[in-house]
């Protein structure tokens, strides 16, 4: 397959995902509140959760094994960033009311303007973080 391909059956298969999450479980496919949820979930949601988390790290690993070369170049950064900046993402999470792909899959689908402006503001922000951290900072352009 080339590079038109690779991407677009890639997305086909997050919206099938998200629409058949939705469809049989009457879940939103956000990866935060799936996550979160698996920390406080009644025992009857801890199957689904824990495995399209599963099937997140396979597809990653599997990723990793065959196509390597799809991942780009790896970013080098210290743990304490790395922390940092997971905890800014989870906090961004609490704040918005969900993830990207809570608000940019699944809600972009269903029409919400809510999920537009979180979405919206997703992208601006991290645009911008990448122009000061390349280019205010002076980090890896």
């Amino acid at each position: 397959m080339n590079a038109v391909l690779l991407p677009l059956l890639g997305g086909v298969l997050i919206g099938l995902s998200a629409a058949l999450l939705l469809l049989f479980n009457g879940r939103i496919a956000g990866i935060s509140g799936i996550t979160g949820g698996l920390l406080s979930a009644a025992p009857a949601d801890l199957g689904w959760r824990a495995s399209f988390l599963g099937g997140l790290a396979v597809g990653g690993v599997l990723l990793a094994t065959f196509r390597p070369e799809s991942l780009g170049p790896p970013v080098l950064t210290s743990v304490g960033a790395t922390l940092i900046a997971g905890l800014l993402v989870g906090f961004g999470t609490q704040l918005g009311g969900g993830c990207t792909s809570g608000h940019g899959v699944c809600g972009l689908a269903r029409g919400s303007k809510r999920s537009l402006v979180a979405t919206l503001t997703f992208m601006a922000t991290g645009a911008i973080a990448v122009f000061i951290s390349r280019h205010v900072l002076g980090g890896v352009s």
